[in-house]
This record gives C-alpha cells, sequence and structure tokens, in this order.
C-alpha cells in the first residue's frame, strides 16, 4: 500500500495543479516537455504559441513558482525547461491512488502513448 501524503505534499500538488490549470499555462508545459531536455528560450516559446512577451513571463512565473519548469539565463536569453522530476512527483501522486491503491484505472490504459 502506497504511503498517505502529507498536507504539505497535498498542498502543493494542488499548487501545481492550479498553475496548469489554464490552457495557456498546459500548452506551455506540453511544449517544453516536447523539447526536453534542452529547453527553449522565451523568445522560441512565444513564437511557437503565439503568446505576446508580457503574458509569457507571467504564465512561465507561475510555472516557475510551482517548480513546474527551471529557468537559466544564456547570455540575454532566458531557457526554459520542464522540471520533470517534479512532473514525476505530481503523476505519482495521482497514480498511488487510481492504480495501486484500487485500480480505478490500468497503469497500461496510461503508460502507453496514444
Amino acid at each position: 500500500m502506497p504511503r498517505r501524503p502529507t498536507d504539505e505534499e497535498i498542498t502543493r500538488f494542488a499548487d501545481m495543479f492550479s498553475a496548469i490549470g489554464t490552457e495557456a499555462r498546459l500548452r506551455i508545459l506540453r511544449l517544453l516537455l516536447s523539447a526536453h531536455p534542452d529547453g527553449m528560450t522565451v523568445g522560441d516559446i512565444g513564437a511557437e504559441l503565439e503568446i505576446p512577451g508580457s503574458t509569457l513571463s507571467h504564465h512561465l512565473e507561475k510555472l516557475r513558482n510551482e517548480d513546474l519548469v527551471t529557468c537559466q539565463r544564456e547570455s540575454t536569453f532566458l531557457r526554459y525547461s520542464a522540471n520533470t522530476s517534479a512532473l514525476e512527483d505530481l503523476l505519482g501522486f495521482l497514480y498511488a491512488e487510481c492504480c495501486t491503491r484500487n485500480r480505478a484505472v490500468s497503469p497500461q490504459s496510461i503508460t502507453l502513448c496514444k
């Protein structure tokens, strides 16, 4: 039986879900996952998703605050990458209940790419 998450972990995961709870931030995160492990510069993200710079900065800041993305300065550019370890924690939190404890969802149905 998986260990029970602490109240702090549940709060952390709820904040992470809240951060990806907008269409724009979910699109950003999916794009960064597709560019893993290299990540993308802010300009490339904005161009790909057609999000204005000021709006994009707001979304990236929210994702960074919840540790879903990392940021590294490269000269005058900022390069963002998906934080896959944080995403593994988040998915593991859901997986522990739906696929191991009560088998509500078959593990194979979510781990196979469709």
